[in-house]
């Protein structure tokens, strides 16, 4: 779930809000599969009647509708990019949320699902060509905020995109971490992605560092330094975004260059 806000920056490897993205409309969606992804979120895979294909970071709105009439709707961010009709999403529980406890207890394979998309044009990357200058890109996510930055690494390892890539993944616990065994697998990718992880409160067996959360020293030891000039996406929790983007401040980057995506609705 999703509020793009941000400041527009220059970039290899990205589009900006000129740049062309598939046109939105709504669209019918069958659920294909649906398995837990964390212990509170699930992974839900819909073929999308019509869908037009979608840049990775882009998002969708979701509405459901009760047999009084009555409608919700919310937006999530797409795990997938690419052509085709299948979309990839990783949706987390919240407790008092209209729409996500359905969509991660309730839906099954072959329920049919109201969505409209893709949307947004300002959080998102593409491969970048020869042509382009070839600028670093730094990702940071806080907990479930990993899910349109996992696209954007994805589509990096799919596409052999030269350009360093690092992300940060600030999550509470191991168990919480979203597309583990697929980010494990891009950063043995050739493709030049370094993962870091932030765990607040328990680490892995063997790790040497000791969980809490993340701080201004952490982050700046764990991202691509601001002389360097990386594009930075930043996603997760309005308080996790707000603090990091003030921290990338002050250790020097161009605010141009920072791009952010928060939370939104339930």
């Amino acid at each position: 779930m999703t509020d793009s806000t941000g400041a527009a920056g220059s970039s290899a490897a990205v589009i900006g809000p000129s740049s062309t993205v598939p046109r939105a409309g709504w669209h019918v969606a069958t659920v294909s599969s649906t398995r837990r992804e964390t212990p509170s979120a699930a992974r839900i895979e819909l073929d999308v009647d019509g869908w037009p294909g979608n840049a990775a970071g882009q998002h969708l709105d979701i509405r459901l509708t009760a047999e009084d009439g009555y409608t919700a709707s919310r937006s999530y961010s797409i795990a997938s990019s690419g052509d085709g009709t299948r979309v990839v999403l990783a949706i987390d529980r919240l407790p008092d949320g209209e729409v996500s406890p359905f969509l991660v207890d309730v839906v099954q394979s072959g329920d049919r699902l109201e969505v409209h998309g893709p949307l947004g044009a300002f959080f998102v990357w593409r491969p970048r060509t020869e042509r382009d200058a070839a600028r670093p890109v730094q990702l940071i996510a806080g907990g479930s905020g990993v899910v349109p930055l996992y696209a954007m690494a994805q589509a990096h390892a799919d596409a052999d995109d030269p350009t360093p890539f690092r992300l940060l993944y600030a999550v509470r616990t191991p168990d919480d971490v979203y597309f583990a065994d697929e980010l494990a697998a891009i950063a043995a990718a050739p493709a030049p992605l370094r993962l870091d992880f932030v765990y607040s409160r328990r680490t892995p067996p063997g790790t040497a560092t000791p969980p809490g959360r993340i701080t201004r020293e952490r982050l700046a030891d764990a991202t691509i330094p601001a002389g360097d000039r990386p594009i930075v996406y930043v996603c997760g929790s309005t308080g996790f975004v707000e603090l990091v983007a003030s921290w990338l401040i002050d250790l020097g980057h161009d605010p141009r260059d920072i791009r952010t995506e928060r939370f939104g609705g339930t």
